[in-house]
């Protein structure tokens, strides 16, 4: 009998969430964040892909996942693993790293997305259970800047782009602007017909074009959109119910299934994980 269970936390005063999760049998759909998300695998393994190739993450490894990466994963094997995740903003790890000599000021890129640095498990780690056993603002704040700073060291950086053959380049812009489109209507019925039309390509074009650009098919681009405005809602206090019409799903059921598939908890544990933390 499969022992999946999983903790969320969300800080009431900084940009970062947290997760304590164990699974044997849940398995992740595609998906991506907006934020860095960074993961320490304490027992077992979970196999996930990510940017065209299979990796496993074993235990005391890192998962370091650029934000809009999109990725999968479940358990290697019947035993599950264990994991504790941190998903901080794009905003909170410029600003930590702005002005921080010997590091360039464009944000740092992970260039694979398993990291074998057992200083970055560590400050990765600290900054987990500082964040769920209540430590103080300032401690937390410490722990914060040491991880974002441990992570950008043992990271790449935007390496300069090479000029594109004209094949990809019109890909990309195909790509670009149907982004766009989905961007401003995320909560709309958009209609593959109608992108087709916008770039003057077919719909096959406009889907391989896409899929090749950001990792994801449309329709799984779109739904991304729709989950992560879900959760904006559900931090303000909105309903679970509210925030599955507001955003585009067809119900509250819709929203139930794909937010635990995405993220491994539900909309309702999602909403009630604000932490009340000290302000000393």
């Amino acid at each position: 009998m499969a022992r999946d269970w999983a903790r969320y936390w969300r800080s009431a005063d900084q940009p970062i969430e947290a997760m304590y999760a164990h699974f044997e049998q849940h398995v992740y759909h595609r998906h991506s964040h907006e934020t860095y998300s960074l993961g320490v695998t304490e027992q077992g393994a979970q196999t996930f892909t990510c940017r065209g190739t299979t990796h496993v993450s074993g235990a005391g490894m890192v998962m370091a996942f650029n934000p809009d990466d999109p990725h999968d994963g479940h358990a290697t094997d019947q035993l599950g693993f264990t994991y504790r995740m941190l998903h901080v903003s794009q905003e909170q790890v410029l600003e930590t790293l702005s002005g921080l000599a010997g590091h360039p000021a464009a944000a740092p890129l992970f260039a694979e997305p398993v990291v074998r640095d057992e200083r970055l498990a560590q400050a990765l780690r600290a900054l987990h259970l500082g964040l769920v056993n209540g430590s103080s603002s300032l401690r937390r704040g410490e722990l914060l800047a040491i991880a974002i700073t441990t992570a950008a060291f043992c990271a790449a950086t935007r390496a300069p782009a090479t000029a594109p053959q004209d094949s990809h380049r019109n890909a990309i812009q195909i790509a670009q602007r149907v982004r766009d489109v989905l961007h401003t209507s995320y909560a709309e019925d958009v209609h593959p017909a109608d992108l087709a039309a916008l770039v003057g390509r077919s719909r096959f074009a406009v889907y391989r074009a896409f899929r090749d650009t950001y990792g994801l098919a449309p329709s799984d681009y779109q739904r991304q959109l729709r989950l992560r405005a879900a959760r904006a809602l559900l931090m303000e206090g909105r309903t679970i119910s509210d925030a599955a019409t507001q955003v585009g799903f067809a119900d509250q059921s819709h929203l139930n299934r794909w937010f635990r598939r995405s993220f491994g908890i539900t909309p309702g544990a999602y909403r009630k994980a604000a932490l009340v933390l000290p302000k000393n």
